[in-house]
């Protein structure tokens, strides 16, 4: 992580240089330095303790400018998620909560594209299927030690969806926008959680090796597909009828 990571992450968290020293160890003067540009080469065992702290896995996060932090030892629940503050976003995946960070621009262009091709897609032909967009709350496991947020799901049970408020159950498609804080989530821990609930298709869209991972758990034996932004996409649930086109990003 570069110097100018971390100023971002350090503006993100709300952190000031007294309390990365308090976290760190680091001398204050010495975190001064850094973040003013006055130091540019800073010793090794710094940057390794900076960047332990700023990982952008890390489980700090802010409220307005006081450092609210998620404790990596507790087991949190449904009434703990509900009660974060409004200006943090999180998942809670078997009792952890995850941080997560403000989409960027490509994310957001990418994950725009692939919402309205299959939305005007289930749409023209009278689907009976919803779309939705992040963030939505996804009640994945019917517990009260998950809630997760993919970036896009298909819902084509009117039952999990009558409340109102969020997603009862798992969806039949789920599509999630790699970001560097999320990707190894998305592609671990989340996949299984997709397979274990339910979900019938789940996409891995990486925007910057411009690439779809396509997984159909519908089969005996999980079947995977690559497709770069230059193919055709096809949606499994819809019988390949559905296709998206991600070219113009490519």
């Amino acid at each position: 992580m570069t110097i100018d990571e971390m100023r971002k992450r350090k503006r993100e968290l709300g952190y000031t240089n007294e309390m990365i020293a308090e976290k760190t160890g680091i001398p204050i003067g010495t975190v001064q330095k850094i973040f003013s540009g006055e130091t540019v080469s800073p010793r090794y065992s710094t940057l390794m303790a900076l960047e332990e702290l700023f990982d952008p896995d890390d489980t700090m996060v802010a409220e307005d400018s006081l450092a609210w932090r998620i404790d990596d030892d507790r087991e949190y629940t449904l009434d703990d998620y509900y009660a974060l503050p409004d200006n943090i976003r999180a998942e809670l995946i078997d009792g952890k909560l995850y941080y997560l960070s403000a989409p960027s621009v490509t994310h957001q262009r990418v994950l725009g594209e692939i919402f309205s091709q299959i939305f005007y897609f289930v749409k023209s032909n009278k689907g009976k299927c919803e779309v939705f967009f992040s963030p939505i709350d996804v009640h994945l496991d019917l517990d009260n030690k998950t809630m997760v947020q993919p970036d896009i799901v298909i819902i084509c049970d009117p039952k999990k969806t009558e409340e109102g408020k969020r997603v009862e159950g798992a969806p039949d498609l789920a599509i999630e926008v790699l970001s560097p804080s999320t990707s190894k989530r998305d592609a671990t821990t989340k996949l299984r959680k997709y397979k274990n609930a339910g979900v019938k298709e789940y996409w891995m869209v990486d925007p910057d090796e411009k690439t779809v991972y396509t997984y159909d758990f519908t089969q005996d034996k999980i079947s995977m597909s690559i497709f770069s932004f230059k193919d055709p996409i096809p949606v499994s649930l819809y019988d390949g009828k559905c296709v998206v086109d991600l070219s113009e990003l490519a």
